[in-house]
Parts: C-alpha cells; structure tokens; sequence
C-alpha cells in the first residue's frame, strides 16, 4: 500500500479535492491553474500571471507567497507598479534575492537535469532532525506533492528560485504583512531580516514554530492572520470576500 501523509489522508484535504474542482485556463498558449505552466524567466511567469488577472477580469489582487511564492510575488507587483495589479501582500518565509541560494552558476543547466536529482536538491533543504509531528507531517505532504510534478516543471521552478535576480522594494508601495517562524527552516536569520528591512512599515507575524511549511503544519494561526491583514478591506473595492479577488498561493 502507497504511504500517504496524515494530510493527505485528512477529512479537511479530501473534502477540499472533492468539492474544489482543478480548473485548468488557457492564456494565450498557456495553461494556468494552481500549479503554474513551465516558466524559465521571472519576466515570463510575471506576463503569465498578468494575461490571467486579464482573462479573469481582476484589477488588483491580494496575493499570498511562500518562499518562492513570495519572491514572485513581490517581483509581480514590482514589474506592475506603473499600473498596480497588486492590492497587498503576505509574504511567508519568503526572500528579495536569489543569491541566498548559492545556485546562481548551475541554474542555467537545471533544464538538462533528471527528475531525481532535482528533487533531490529539493528535499535536501528540509531539516533531518527530531520535530513534532505537524511539521513532520507538512514535509512528508510536500514531498507526495513533488512526486506529481514532472520534470521541466520542477526545472522550471529551480531555475525561477536560483537564477540571479532580486526585488526592488521600492517600487512595490503596497500593504505587506511578514509571516515568519522562529525555529529551523531553509532561511537564515539573517536573510528574514533583509526582508524586514526592505519593508520597514510591514506587519510582522512570528510563529513559535512551523518550519518550511507554516500554511500546513500551523494553519489555524496563519488563517488568523490572514484574517487580520485582509480585515482592513472589509467593506471596500478591495475587500478579499469579493469572490473576484483572489488570494494567490
């Protein structure tokens, strides 16, 4: 018998796949959905996701990063800040530059690379010690979720995380809460406080613990969360319980 996750096993997640129907759009000669087409440019995963707030007819979106998530976003509200498409942002355990990495030389080759190996770089940033079971629980979930990635996009997305780029904070004037642990994950310290420091005016939102992955292993508190940074819109153009806004993951 196949080994599941207590996750992937729960009344919550199955309950969530049985009534939340995959949708799959074509932008152009794309296909988006919540696993996004092969990209190999930050620049092309920014248009991508531009073409479809167009076909949705969304002007302005909350969008919600973690980790890579996070840089992308940032990165979308950067490249749109003539014309802004991003309403605020939350930014978990996510990061301003590349580098951090230390791929920046290899990225151009990921392409090339076999499935295996690349998932192996993956896993290999997930710590190895003892850990209560929520968090072990959220990497064995994302580790399922790997196996159903194939290999240019999971190429895709290594070579989006760790070829040279970095955020222009400047240029992104937009509400931001920060939402971060305090025990081991694939970011230094030092790497959370370049982010604080790019946003000096932003919500911070610690957690005890969560690791890599506090959207599952700690979900009840980053939904209280969520809740207070999206309270502010209530009641405006903005509001989040406007079923044309989206929260982006």
């Amino acid at each position: 018998m196949e080994f599941e996750s207590d996750l992937a096993r729960s009344s919550e997640y199955k309950s969530f796949r049985s009534t939340v129907p995959l949708k799959q759009i074509v932008v152009d000669n794309d296909a988006l959905k919540v696993e996004y087409p092969v990209y190999w440019t930050v620049l092309e995963w920014c248009e991508g996701f531009r073409r479809l707030l167009d076909l949705l007819e969304i002007d302005r979106a909350h969008l919600l990063g973690a980790s890579l998530g996070g840089f992308l976003a940032q990165k979308f509200a950067e490249t749109t800040f003539n014309c802004p498409r991003v309403a605020s942002l939350i930014l978990c355990n996510s990061f301003i530059d590349t580098k951090i990495f230390n791929y920046a030389d290899s990225s151009s080759v990921f392409w090339m690379l076999p499935a295996t190996l690349l998932k192996k770089m993956i896993i290999g940033r997930f710590p190895r010690k003892l850990m209560d079971s929520h968090i072990a629980d959220s990497i064995d979930f994302m580790v399922e979720r790997l196996d159903s990635i194939n290999q240019s996009e999971l190429a895709s997305r290594l070579t989006l995380n760790c070829s040279p780029d970095y955020v222009q904070p400047h240029k992104i004037q937009v509400d931001v809460t920060i939402l971060d642990v305090f025990d081991e994950s694939a970011l230094s310290q030092s790497v959370k406080e370049e982010l604080y420091k790019c946003y000096p005016t932003a919500r911070l939102a610690h957690l005890k613990s969560g690791g890599n992955f506090p959207f599952l292993s700690r979900a009840e508190e980053v939904n209280i969360y969520l809740q207070v940074h999206l309270r502010v819109y209530e009641g405006s153009h903005l509001s989040a319980c406007d079923s044309g806004t989206p929260v982006d993951r």
